[in-house]
């Protein structure tokens, strides 16, 4: 395609991710209750186990609104997510021949489970992390705690859990449009590896090990499926050219 019919493509692509996020921010809106009652809970959880009380701080009279608001957009990436990453999918499919388009399906069907259970394995994460960090208030000592700063925390967590776990796709999509060969990921596992740990250390608000060690392992292991199915993506072409 010529560069001005990508940019119309492009274009064309954000413009229905946009309107895919308001129909969703709109559902976030209504699920706002629950959602907070949800994110609430790990701080339920340490307040029975601490005996500190730990309650949300909403810092002025517009924080309520824009709380609101930001937990709308966040519930709309999730709810949202078979639709936007199709549209990723879409935008890449006119460069691709008929044959690599059909990747498509099997792209949009392993990208939802992997984006929603990266952000799942988050979830649970963020509760553990929450009862360890409030171990550190002395006793007797009340927990007032931002409201926006928590849920700022909780969506970092999750969306950037979500799109860890969705490596091992794109991976794989790039070793199949022959972008990426399996000898370069393989040559490249300690890099990644190194990578996995540095952002488990860095995504886990928790001083000890264990939790990293937790969050890195799943995106090591797929890591490694994505190597192994491109191995023998390559294996496969490989024979094919040789039986030629």
């Amino acid at each position: 395609m010529p560069l001005i019919d990508h940019l119309k493509e492009l274009r064309k692509r954000i413009v229905l991710v946009a309107l895919g996020l308001v129909v969703g921010a709109v559902a976030g809106w209504l699920l706002y209750d629950p959602l907070l009652q949800a994110l609430q809970q790990p701080l339920v959880a340490a307040e029975e186990m601490r005996g500190n009380e730990m309650t949300l701080n909403f810092a002025g009279p517009m924080a309520a609104l824009d709380l609101k608001i930001k937990s709308a957009l966040f519930l709309a990436v999730f709810l949202t997510c078979p639709w936007w990453l199709y549209q990723l999918w879409a935008f890449i499919t006119p460069g691709l021949t008929t044959k690599e388009k059909r990747y498509a399906y099997i792209f949009v069907g392993a990208a939802i489970p992997l984006f929603l259970g990266g952000a799942l394995m988050a979830w649970f994460v963020f509760p553990h992390a929450i009862q360890i960090l409030s171990g550190f208030l002395p006793d007797d000592a009340t927990g007032f705690t931002n409201a926006q700063e928590y849920l700022s925390l909780v969506m970092r967590l999750l969306i950037a859990f979500g799109l860890a776990f969705l490596s091992p796709v794109v991976l794989t999509g790039l070793n199949l449009t022959g972008v990426l060969p399996a000898s370069s990921m393989a040559k490249g596992w300690r890099w990644a590896v190194l990578v996995a740990f540095t952002f488990a250390a860095v995504m886990t608000p928790t001083p000890d090990p264990w939790t990293m060690i937790l969050v890195a392992l799943p995106i090591c292991l797929l890591y490694f499926v994505a190597l192994g199915i491109a191995w023998l993506h390559d294996r496969r072409q490989e024979k094919k050219l040789a039986d030629l």
